[in-house]
């Protein structure tokens, strides 16, 4: 069972940053693809970014592309979520996800093993 704990969520004013991270348990970290997903209210959970075993590729949702960067470093077993000129419809609970086979389709919530639990976003305008 892998555990993935996220954190660094919080309120922040339209056009400023936030940087998430999502320690995760796994004796082998680096098996997993890891991706974020985000829910806001009302609405249904959507992808927001994922990233290969050993960083070297990064996918993002158009929303958030030049942006958002997704980074990790497999020593300490965590992955990053830096989110910059963020707006008002980036509020959301932010998720999250490791993956433990290849995915042909990665925006996919159903292609992801592990969850963590969630950390709230809140941008104010």
């Amino acid at each position: 069972q892998v555990q993935l704990v996220e954190s660094g969520g919080g309120l922040v004013q339209a056009g400023g940053s936030l940087r998430l991270s999502c320690a995760a348990s796994a004796r082998t970290f680096t098996i997993f693809d890891m991706g974020w997903f985000r829910q806001a209210p009302g609405k249904e959970r959507e992808f927001v970014a994922r990233i290969s075993r050993i960083g070297r590729n990064t996918y993002y949702a158009d929303s958030v592309k030049g942006r958002f960067t997704i980074s990790r470093d497999n020593a300490k077993n965590t992955v990053y979520l830096q989110m910059n000129s963020l707006k008002p419809e980036d509020t959301a609970v932010y998720y999250c996800a490791a993956d433990l086979n290849y995915s042909s389709d990665y925006t996919r919530q159903a292609e992801y093993d592990y969850w963590g639990q969630g950390t709230q976003v809140t941008v104010s305008s």
